[in-house]
């Protein structure tokens, strides 16, 4: 394994974020080759992984674009060698146009989400400030109730005010549909089928010569295939959680490719463990179940509960552990688990263990 400053002795070292590059590559070549044979782009969506290393395999399998949540991602990531850009968050203040504009010279495309009326009212005035000409992705609530435009009139009165405000220019419509999460799979097509004609009747107030641009690792392959649909962005497709092979069903456990291993550090009572790897390792985030991880392997060894530093294990199998015992688990939700390291430990058939930098893990701003 390689050694590193900040991560000495790695193979002691728990808890550790791990991931199976055999498991990675397939499932990056997976989507690229529905992508491709279906004939739209795929840009995912990078807040899952934060790797300059895996955003250029992406990249090198044929991806068009990258799709980043805060301008911090993308300015860590350009190493990547990516050229076009969409920043899927709202931007609303003079410093984050010109931090745009300072990436703008640096890549051929940046696209920055525009996602309600008032939000327009804001930007518009910023980019004609900072001089500068923005495409725009418009944003569409399809059914998780975050940002997107909500009423078809809404749409109408955001068409005609961009038709005056030269600064601002569509260039698609986008959707989170992260209602899938957490839906059977006999619903999915279902959830697609709603979005798309959603997504269609604004199309016709916001222009019909818009593409749409959902992104949702749960629908993708779904939605790949739907009229108008220019690209698709996905995150969490490569690595797959609990949410993904457990509820979702769009990956099967068996190629699940990120693990957190941690250590058995006490017994306190029977039918009872813990292991060294807590709210600051998982994040806070849960199965519907309550579960937190779920052991990788055969095992019902359930992470049941968390402190900052402490994950509570309870199922069947629990009394099978000692101390000092390892045990690799699934995280319920591998984008924030990824976001909480600082490295992730490369391993496979073929190929000595290698630790890959998160350059863009903490980034939030």
């Amino acid at each position: 394994m390689n050694s590193s400053p900040l991560f000495p002795d790695a193979p002691a070292i728990t808890p550790q974020v791990r991931v199976d590059f055999d498991k990675l590559e397939a499932n990056l070549h997976r989507m690229q080759s529905l992508c491709t044979e279906v004939g739209i782009d795929l840009w995912p969506h990078i807040k899952t992984h934060k790797s300059v290393a895996i955003a250029r395999r992406q990249l090198e399998l044929g991806a068009g674009g990258l799709t980043f949540a805060k301008l911090s991602e993308a300015e860590e990531l350009l190493p990547s060698g990516v050229r076009r850009l969409f920043i899927a968050h709202s931007l609303v203040t003079e410093e984050a146009l010109a931090r745009v504009a300072a990436l703008q010279k640096q890549v051929d495309q940046i696209v920055v989400a525009l996602t309600s009326l008032s939000h327009a009212r804001v930007l518009a005035p910023l980019a004609r400030q900072a001089g500068l000409t923005l495409p725009v992705a418009i944003a569409v609530d399809s059914g998780l109730g975050r940002e997107g435009l909500r009423f078809l009139d809404e749409g109408r009165e955001l068409f005609e005010f961009l038709r005056l405000n030269s600064h601002l220019v569509p260039v698609s419509i986008y959707t989170h549909e992260g209602h899938a999460y957490g839906v059977a799979p006999m619903a999915h097509q279902e959830i697609v089928d709603r979005a798309h004609a959603h997504l269609m009747e604004f199309r016709k107030v916001l222009g019909d010569n818009l593409p749409l641009w959902p992104g949702c690792s749960v629908t993708a392959t779904l939605f790949a295939r739907k009229p108008e649909v220019a690209l698709v962005r996905p995150g969490a497709y490569l690595f797959g959680d609990l949410y993904l092979s457990e509820i979702a069903r769009t990956i099967e456990r068996e190629e699940v490719a990120l693990t957190v291993r941690t250590r058995v550090i006490d017994r306190p009572t029977p039918h009872l463990a813990l292991i060294d790897a807590g709210s600051k390792t998982f994040s806070g985030d849960k199965t519907p179940e309550g579960l937190s991880a779920s052991s990788f392997d055969s095992r019902d060894l359930r992470v049941t509960r968390v402190s900052e530093e402490h994950g509570f294990v309870t199922g069947s199998d629990v009394d099978s552990l000692r101390i000092g015992d390892l045990v690799d688990f699934i995280p319920a939700h591998v984008c924030p688990v990824v976001n909480l390291a600082r490295h992730l430990v490369i391993f496979g058939n073929d190929r000595p263990e290698q630790i890959w930098p998160i350059e863009a893990g903490g980034c939030s701003y």
